[in-house]
């Protein structure tokens, strides 16, 4: 391991060190991301950048060459995101040597990611183990077809005190306290809720992301409800892009994203390091609210 956190290293023939993420500037973090297709801009470098920790690898000459960050929610979970090495150097360690600082400074707690295909071998080698496959559906949407209301459901927006009960619903989907991270996430996101009695059982948030929007999180107690919350979404961005992550592989939901203009463009791996991420289904006898879109590949 301590070639892994060693503090510098050669990289294609340039010494290369580590630096923390904050120390550049948002130009060159885009600029990283171009290199291997991802659609960040860089408000959604700052973002990820407010919310959690990360280090980058700079050459001599002040290129960036690779990033890691990673996402605490408390002293038991984090998770890992943003792990990009320039396409050239992807063959000779740096993606490990990278992981390596980033494992140092989240040790001791559970951890979970969600990988791309290149990506995968890396983990595995880390011994992170594969819980489930993410759905990335995006493209330009298109009028969703009209939908009867779930029973006894008011939808309406986000008000500024649901925080503390969508944090609660979203807790039990997700398996940890994320209202730090919602928070942040409402005031830059259009946000639906659905009740039933004053109560919220659903909500779906939408914010500006890479090409154009992104839908999540998405939280609910069936696919009718999780429908219920998305679909003024895709209504308000019709004709254009629009982009939700969703671990549901078929069903009314999936078909409902089809119907959207979303079909799935890829495909990547959530994994775990320490103990499972995802919570597992209980024998409650009503349903339990589960995470129907992720906030980001980053985030979870």
């Amino acid at each position: 391991m301590s070639e892994l956190i060693s503090e510098s290293r050669f990289v294609d023939s340039f010494e290369t060190h580590i630096a923390g993420i904050d120390s550049v500037a948002l130009d060159q973090l885009h600029a990283l991301s171009m290199t291997v297709a991802w659609p960040h801009r860089g408000e959604d470098w700052q973002f990820l950048r407010e919310f959690g920790q990360g280090i980058v690898a700079i050459d001599e000459i002040g290129r960036i060459l690779g990033s890691a960050m990673w996402f605490p929610y408390d002293a038991q979970f984090a998770t890992v995101g943003m792990v990009i090495t320039s396409p050239r150097l992807q063959t000779n360690g740096a993606g490990q040597w990278l992981m390596g600082h980033a494992l140092n400074q989240v040790a001791g707690r559970n951890l979970g990611l969600n990988a791309t295909r290149a990506a995968r071998r890396l983990y595995r080698s880390l011994n992170f183990v594969r819980e489930a496959l993410v759905f990335q559906c995006h493209g330009e949407a298109i009028l969703p077809p009209d939908v009867a209301p779930p029973s006894g459901a008011v939808i309406r927006a986000v008000e500024a005190g649901d925080l503390e009960a969508i944090a609660e619903l979203d807790c039990v989907a997700f398996g940890t306290d994320r209202k730090l991270l919602l928070a942040r996430l409402l005031a830059n996101s259009k946000g639906i809720v659905l009740s039933r009695a004053g109560r919220i059982e659903a909500f779906s948030l939408c914010r500006r992301f890479g090409r154009g929007h992104v839908i999540g999180p998405v939280v609910a107690r069936s696919d009718a409800d999780a429908i219920a919350v998305v679909r003024p979404h895709a209504v308000e961005h019709a004709g254009a892009f629009l982009r939700l992550d969703t671990r549901e592989q078929g069903g009314t939901f999936s078909d409902f994203l089809s119907r959207c203009g979303l079909p799935v463009y890829d495909i990547v791996t959530t994994m775990s390091l320490g103990g499972p991420w995802l919570p597992v289904a209980g024998r409650a006898m009503a349903p339990e609210p589960k995470t129907y879109a992720l906030v980001s590949q980053a985030l979870g």
